[in-house]
C-alpha cells in the first residue's frame, strides 16, 4: 500500500500506462506477453487503493486499456493480458447506486405490534457511496471464465464420528407439552365405524357435479380464521367415495363430493347444494369484498389491449383447452386464485399458471458455455461508460411509478409482473434490443434478490434480445455452469404446445459496478451487486412470453392441485385429511396434509396397526424463490396417493404429515 501511494505521488502510474502502450504497439508477434502482463500487474496493485483508482481514471487509463484489449479477444495466447486488463477495468469502473429511488422493497406490510411500516428515506442508496471504498481494499480476482470460488473455511461441519450423528433416545421437551399437537393428529382418534356405503348412495355421489372444488376437510379454526375466512367452503368427511384413480388416469375430475356421516338427500337437498356450489365462486367477494377480487386473465397476443375477465372471451379460450394436462384444471385454478391475499392485491392472472403446462418433450442437457462470453459482457458494460452514444437509458416499466394509461414506446418491449409470484420491479431500455432489469426485494426488506418472473410482449421475430438482471446478490450462480432461465410462449400454448422450456444463450453471471451498503447486503455480502445476463430469440412475432428463474409454482397452483388430488384418489384405500396449520400474516391458509392407508378393517387389531404407524414429516418451500422444491413435493404427493404398489406399501407402513408450502406469503408476493 505504501509503495502504491509513492508510485501515485511520483507520477509513476502515467509512466506505466505509456510503457504498456509502447510494448503493446511494438510487440506485434506477442513474444513478450509476460513483460506486458508485468506492467499490468503493477497497475493492478496501484489501483487497489482509492487514490490509485482516481489517478487511473484521470490519466484515461480506462480508455487506454479498453482500446488495447480489443485486439486480443480472439487470441487465447493473450488470455493472461486480457484477464488482467478486465480485472483492472472492472475494479476502476466508477461505482454507482442502483437506478432506484430507494432500494427497499416496493411492498410494505405492517407486522403485528408495529403501528406502521416506516418508509425508507429517499435516495438512501446513493448517499452511502461516498467514502465507502476504503484504502487497501483488495479484491480476490478469479479468472473471469472460471468463477469457481474456493472456500477457505475448514470442513468443521463434516462429522466423522457416526455415533455423534445418531438421534438421542430422549424427548427434546417435556412429554406433557406434546399434547398441544393432538389437533394436528386427528387420525389417531378417527372413528372408522362406517367404512362402506350403500351402492345407491355411491352412485348418487358420483353423479353429482359442481363447478368448484370443495373445502379442505376438518379445518382447524383459529381466532383469525373465524373472523377472516378466505372462502366459504363446505365441510367434508375423510371417508367420502369416488372413482378409482387408476380408471381416470388422474385427469382433473368433473365431480366433487360432499358428505356428512351418511349420504342422504332428496331432490330439494340436491337443488340446494347445486345452488351453494354456484355461489361458492362469489362467496369471498360477497362476504369479504376487501379480501376477494375479480381476476382478469392477461390478454393473449390476438387480444392485446383487452382485459379478459370471467366472460365469454375466457370461455372461448377455455374451449381450446384440451384438458390433457395432468392434475391441472383452469377452473379450479381461478377458483383458488380469487381467494388469495397479496400485498399489491393482484388483479391479473398470468397465462401460464391459468392455462397449465405439459412436460417438455425431451430432456435438455446443460448449456455449453461459449469461450470468453463473460469477459465480452463485462467489456460491453464498460463500453457503456466510454462510448455512451448508443445508450438509450429509458425506463419502460416501473413498479414504483406505474403508468397504466401509457400506450408504450413503439418498437420497445412491454413488461408486466403484477400477478401471483411475479417479480420484476423495473425495466430500463439500454439499447434497442437490450434491457436492464431490477428485481424487487423481499417484503419490508432491501435485500434477497433471486427470483424473477415477468411477462414480455410486442417482440420482433429473429431478433436477439439481451436481458441484464443487475441486482443479484450471490457470489456465484448455476447460470455460470449451464443453467438457463425458463420461457413460456402463449402462442405456442394456444397452438397445443403449452410448455415451459429452457431458453437463452450467452448466459453468464458476474460482479457489476453497482454498489450497496454493507448493511443492505448483510455485512460482507453487501459489497457489490451481480449481473445475470442472457439473450433470447423469441419464437413468434408479437407473442406474449413469460420468463422466470425456474418453473413457477404458485400458491394457487398448489391449492388447486390439492383439490384435484383429494377428489382423484381412491378413498377406500387412501386416507387423506387436509387441515389448516395456521393463517399466515397475510391471511392465507397454510395447509397440513395427512396421507396414509385406510385400515384394512374395523377390527381392533387393524385399528391398532393404523394408530401405531410411524410418522414421516415432509415440508417444502420455506424459501419461496426455490420453486423446484414445490415440483418435487408435487410429484411426491401424486405418488403417495397413486395405485403404485410401493406407494400402497408406504401408506400401510407410515402416516405422512406434509406441509407442502411453508412460506405461502413469500410465494404469493414473488
Amino acid at each position: 500500500e505504501s509503495n502504491s501511494r509513492r508510485a501515485v505521488s511520483r507520477g509513476y502510474l502515467g509512466e506505466l500506462l505509456r510503457l504498456y502502450q509502447d510494448w503493446h504497439h511494438n510487440d506485434v508477434s506477442n513474444n513478450y506477453i509476460y513483460i506486458r502482463r508485468g506492467l499490468l500487474l503493477c497497475l493492478k496493485h496501484i489501483t487497489n487503493i482509492q487514490l490509485g483508482r482516481e489517478t487511473f481514471l484521470d490519466s484515461h487509463g480506462m480508455e487506454i486499456l479498453f482500446t488495447s484489449v480489443q485486439d486480443g479477444l480472439c487470441c487465447k495466447n493473450l488470455d493472461p493480458i486480457t484477464t488482467t486488463v478486465i480485472q483492472i477495468l472492472r475494479k476502476c469502473y466508477p461505482k454507482e447506486s442502483l437506478p432506484l429511488r430507494r432500494v427497499t422493497s416496493s411492498y410494505c406490510f405492517p407486522l403485528p405490534g408495529n403501528a406502521k411500516v416506516e418508509p425508507p428515506c429517499e435516495g438512501s442508496e446513493s448517499k452511502c457511496l461516498k467514502g465507502d471504498e476504503s484504502d487497501g481494499e483488495e479484491e480476490v480476482e478469479k479468472c473471469l471464465d472460471n468463477e469457481d470460488v474456493e472456500s477457505k473455511d475448514e470442513d468443521y461441519d463434516l462429522e466423522t464420528d457416526v455415533n455423534k450423528l445418531r438421534s438421542q433416545p430422549v424427548l427434546d421437551r417435556p412429554e406433557e407439552e406434546l399434547g398441544q399437537y393432538e389437533a394436528m393428529c386427528p387420525e389417531l382418534s378417527q372413528n372408522f365405524q362406517v367404512l362402506e356405503f350403500e351402492s345407491e348412495e355411491e352412485k348418487c355421489l358420483e353423479n353429482r357435479t359442481e363447478s368448484l372444488p370443495s373445502t379442505p376437510s376438518h379445518f382447524i379454526p383459529s381466532a383469525a380464521s373465524v373472523r377472516h375466512s378466505n372462502c366459504k367452503w363446505r365441510n367434508q368427511s375423510v371417508t367420502e367415495t369416488g372413482p378409482d384413480p387408476g380408471k381416470n388416469n388422474f385427469k382433473a375430475p368433473l365431480q366433487c363430493w360432499t358428505k356428512e356421516e351418511k349420504c342422504r338427500w332428496d331432490q330439494n337437498d340436491e337443488k340446494r347444494d347445486n345452488e351453494e356450489a354456484a355461489q361458492d365462486a362469489d362467496s369471498c367477494e360477497e362476504e369479504h369484498p376487501t379480501r376477494s377480487h375479480v381476476l382478469a386473465l392477461r390478454p393473449p397476443p390476438e387480444d392485446a389491449g383487452e382485459r379478459l375477465e370471467s366472460s365469454d372471451l375466457v370461455t372461448k379460450l377455455l374451449e381450446k383447452h384440451q384438458g390433457d394436462i395432468p392434475f391441472h384444471s383452469p377452473h379450479f385454478y381461478m377458483a383458488r386464485a380469487k381467494c388469495v391475499k397479496s400485498i399489491p392485491s393482484y388483479k391479473d392472472l398470468a397465462f401460464p399458471d391459468f392455462w397449465g403446462h405439459q412436460t417438455p418433450p425431451h430432456s435438455k442437457p446443460l448449456l455449453e458455455r461459449n469461450y470468453g462470453v463473460q469477459r465480452d459482457k463485462v467489456l460491453d458494460d464498460i463500453r457503456r461508460l466510454l462510448q455512451p452514444g448508443d445508450v438509450i437509458g429509458r425506463t419502460v416499466f416501473d413498479l414504483d411509478e406505474p403508468s397504466p394509461s401509457s400506450p408504450g414506446v413503439p418498437g420497445c418491449l412491454k413488461f408486466f409482473s403484477q400477478f401471483e409470484s411475479g417479480n420484476l420491479r423495473k425495466a430500463i431500455q439500454v439499447r434497442e434490443f437490450e434491457y436492464d432489469l431490477i428485481m424487487n426485494a423481499d417484503v419490508n426488506s432491501n435485500q434477497h434478490h433471486q427470483w424473477f418472473y415477468f411477462e414480455v410482449r410486442e417482440m420482433k421475430l429473429a431478433v436477439s434480445y439481451r436481458f441484464n438482471i443487475i441486482n443479484c446478490e450471490k457470489f456465484n450462480s448455476q447460470f455460470n455452469y449451464g443453467m438457463q432461465p425458463v420461457m413460456y410462449s402463449v402462442k405456442e400454448a394456444l397452438q397445443g404446445r403449452p410448455r415451459w422450456l429452457r431458453a437463452g444463450h450467452d448466459i453468464c453471471y458476474y460482479k457489476n459496478h453497482y454498489r450497496c451498503r454493507a448493511a443492505t447486503g448483510g455485512g460482507m455480502r453487501g459489497k457489490f451487486y451481480y449481473t445475470l445476463t442472457f439473450s433470447i430469440k423469441f419464437p413468434h412475432k408479437d407473442d406474449v412470453c413469460y420468463l422466470a428463474y425456474h418453473y413457477p409454482y404458485t400458491y394457487s397452483t398448489m391449492m388447486s392441485h390439492l383439490d384435484i388430488l383429494e377428489h382423484s384418489r381412491n378413498p377406500k384405500k387412501v386416507y387423506w385429511r387436509q387441515q389448516t396449520l395456521c393463517q399466515t400474516l397475510g391471511g392465507n391458509g397454510c395447509p397440513l396434509l395427512t396421507i396414509t392407508a385406510m385400515p384394512e378393517s374395523k377390527t381392533g387389531e387393524d385399528l391398532e396397526q393404523f394408530s401405531s404407524r410411524p410418522y414421516v414429516f415432509l415440508t417444502a418451500r420455506v424459501h419461496p424463490g426455490e420453486s423446484n422444491a414445490s415440483w418435487v413435493m408435487k410429484g411426491t404427493l401424486e405418488f403417495l396417493v397413486s395405485t403404485d404398489p410401493i406407494a400402497d406399501l408406504l401408506r400401510k407402513c407410515f402416516i405422512f404429515k406434509i406441509i407442502p408450502m411453508l412460506n405461502p406469503d413469500g410465494v404469493i408476493n414473488g
